[in-house]
C-alpha cells in the first residue's frame, strides 16, 4: 500500500492544487478535477474533510438503486490505509496538518485523531453551518498566513474542536448504535478473570480484542455509561477483589493481588484503599466481623 509522506504528493495524486505550505493545507474539493477512485493508500500527516450530498460506492451495502447521500465529516490518521469509490456529485472542504503542526501546537491535538478506522461523523444542518462557517475564515487566514498565522492557528483549533464535540454528540444521541460496542466490552470485562491473568485489565487490551483503538473505545464508554473506561475497569477490579477477600479465605491478600494480576501487593494495597477506603487486610477483617455479628 503507498503511503504518502507530505501533503503535497498526496494532493498531486488526488488532484489537489498544491500546498501553499508544507504542514498546513485549506481548501474546497474542485470535484471534477479529482480523483474519484482510488485503491487504499496512506498518509503521514492528518486530515479532516468535509462532503455534503456525499456518496461513497466503496462502502459495505452500498445500493445503486437505493442511494443515501449523506452529510458528514471524515478523519484520516497517519499510516492508517483506505480507499474510496465517490459518486462525482458531492462538494466539500478540506484539513490537513502534519504531525510537525500537532508537535509545536499541542493544544491542537484531540483524542479523536487516534480513533482509526471508523465510521463518519454525521453531521446535523447547525452543525455543518457552523463548520463551514469557522472553514471561511480558516481560508481567509490561510491565504495570508504570513501575516496571520496566530489567527489561523486559532481557528483550526476552533474547527477542531467542534469536531470533537460532535462525535460526543454523535456517541451520546445514537445510543442504539453503540450499545453492541458497550454489551461486547462488558462481556470481555466480565469475563476477563475466567482465566489466569498476569496483568490488570486495561483499555488497550478490550480495544485489541473489539479491533477497535483504545482512544475510540475510551470516547464511546465514556459519553454512553457516563465513566470513563478506566473507571468502569477499576469499579469492576475493585467488586472482584471484594469477592476473593470475602469467599477466598484459603489465599491471602498476596495471593488474591496476583490472582487479579497486580504485579505487586503492596500496590494492590493502595489501589484497594483509594477505591474502598479500606486495605484489602483491614476489609477482611471487617468483612469477618460483620460474619461474626
Amino acid at each position: 500500500m503507498k503511503l504518502f509522506k507530505d501533503i503535497e504528493s498526496f494532493n498531486e495524486y488526488i488532484g489537489l492544487p498544491k500546498p501553499l505550505d508544507n504542514n498546513i493545507d485549506i481548501g474546497y474539493y474542485d470535484v471534477p478535477a479529482i480523483r474519484l477512485k482510488s485503491e487504499p493508500v496512506a498518509i503521514d500527516f492528518y486530515r479532516i474533510s468535509i462532503k455534503s450530498n456525499f456518496i461513497d460506492k466503496s462502502v459495505p451495502g452500498y445500493d445503486p438503486q437505493n442511494t443515501k447521500p449523506i452529510n458528514a465529516a471524515f478523519f484520516n490518521s497517519p499510516e492508517i490505509g483506505g480507499g474510496w469509490d465517490m459518486e462525482p456529485n458531492f462538494n466539500g472542504i478540506y484539513l490537513q496538518f502534519s504531525k510537525k503542526m500537532i508537535e509545536e501546537n499541542r493544544f491542537l491535538f484531540k483524542n479523536y485523531y487516534n480513533y482509526g478506522l471508523h465510521e463518519p461523523l454525521l453531521l446535523i444542518e447547525d452543525e455543518e453551518k457552523e463548520i463551514r462557517m469557522i472553514f471561511s475564515l480558516m481560508l481567509k487566514y490561510y491565504e495570508q498566513k504570513k501575516d496571520n498565522f496566530t489567527v489561523l492557528i486559532s481557528y483550526v483549533h476552533v474547527m477542531v474542536s467542534l469536531v470533537e464535540s460532535f462525535y460526543k454528540r454523535q456517541f451520546s444521541t445514537n445510543i442504539k448504535q453503540y450499545s453492541p460496542i458497550i454489551s461486547e466490552f462488558q462481556q470481555l470485562l466480565m469475563g476477563y478473570y475466567n482465566h489466569p491473568v498476569n496483568q490488570i485489565p486495561a483499555v488497550q487490551y478490550f480495544g485489541d480484542k473489539m479491533g477497535l483503538t483504545p482512544n475510540y473505545l475510551g470516547d464511546i464508554i465514556k459519553q454512553i455509561t457516563k465513566k470513563t473506561a478506566i473507571e468502569n475497569i477499576h469499579e469492576f477490579v475493585i467488586a472482584k477483589a471484594k469477592e476473593m477477600l470475602e469467599n477466598r479465605n484459603d489465599l491471602n491478600t498476596t495471593e488474591i493481588a496476583y490472582t487479579l494480576g497486580f504485579e505487586y501487593p503492596n500496590y494492590f494495597s493502595k489501589f484497594f484503599k483509594k477505591q474502598a477506603g479500606l486495605t484489602p487486610k483491614e476489609y477482611r477483617l471487617q468483612y469477618n466481623k460483620m460474619l461474626q455479628n
